[in-house]
């Protein structure tokens, strides 16, 4: 049986809680009221659509060569000229200009990868009235704004490269392993060229990004794997890709 408690100390108890009570109950009601929207509603689903084609073409970006992604990203600054918000204004203009840098020659990695986070944000239900928006909006800009400016010509890292080399070596045997499964794999053969090329592109090896980027366009849901001259089509492509890895492995 528990011991009683003085009604004395229950007292006092009460009476130190008292305070704290009464704050708890004065915010309550704040608490559960619906805050107003910083954005109009239509706005906002301007911003949610237009940030959602952003994000698709950037995804699609390898295969689209009508400038998909500065029109994407033109049609998201429309809508931030709209806002009148400083903190959409200055990720539209981060986005422009890492757009104009994307287009002048070879991207650099560190762009590549600031453009694909921030793409990663957009597709959000609450766009602009995200609690969060205002701080991803500023994270991004800056980041944006950082890899443009970021000079290109940075020594590369011998140990990245090898990193690089040895789990793309991998990837190849996981990709040999499938072309000789029965029926062949293709959706992890293309799969996982994707994968090397994206991963090429973002540590700037454009030569073997574009390789891979050829071996997984080779491959659709039509593609008969069993095929003499397509299989050996298919095993000529790993052959390159292999050839490639082991000279970036030997830098």
């Amino acid at each position: 049986m528990a011991a009683e408690i003085p009604e004395e100390d229950l007292a006092e108890t009460r009476a130190a809680l008292a305070p704290t009570l009464a704050a708890t109950a004065a915010i309550l009601p704040w608490l559960s009221k619906e805050q107003p929207a910083r954005f109009d509603a239509a706005l906002n689903q301007r911003w949610i659509a237009a940030g959602r084609e952003l994000a698709r073409a950037w995804s699609m970006r390898s295969a689209n060569a009508d400038g998909g992604v500065r029109q994407a990203v033109f049609a998201l600054y429309g809508v931030a000229l709209d806002s009148h918000d400083a903190d959409c204004l200055a990720l539209g203009e981060a986005l422009a200009s890492a757009t104009d840098r994307l287009e002048s020659g070879p991207p650099p990695g560190h762009l590549i990868a600031a453009m694909s986070a921030a793409s990663e944000c957009f597709d959000d239900a609450a766009g602009l009235e995200h609690e969060a928006f205002p701080l991803r909006a500023r994270h991004f800009a800056r980041r944006l704004t950082a890899a443009v400016e970021q000079p290109a010509n940075r020594q590369r890292s011998s140990l990245i490269d090898r990193l690089f080399a040895a789990e793309v070596g991998e990837r190849l045997l996981l990709m040999r392993e499938a072309l000789d499964a029965l029926p062949p794999d293709a959706v992890m053969l293309k799969s996982e060229a994707a994968q090397i090329a994206e991963q090429a592109e973002l540590i700037e090896l454009f030569g073997l990004m574009d390789l891979a980027r050829q071996f997984a366009g080779r491959i659709d849901a039509t593609t008969d794997l069993e095929h003499p001259a397509t299989r050996a089509a298919i095993e000529s492509g790993l052959n390159r890709l292999a050839e490639a890895v082991a000279a970036i492995d030997s830098l």
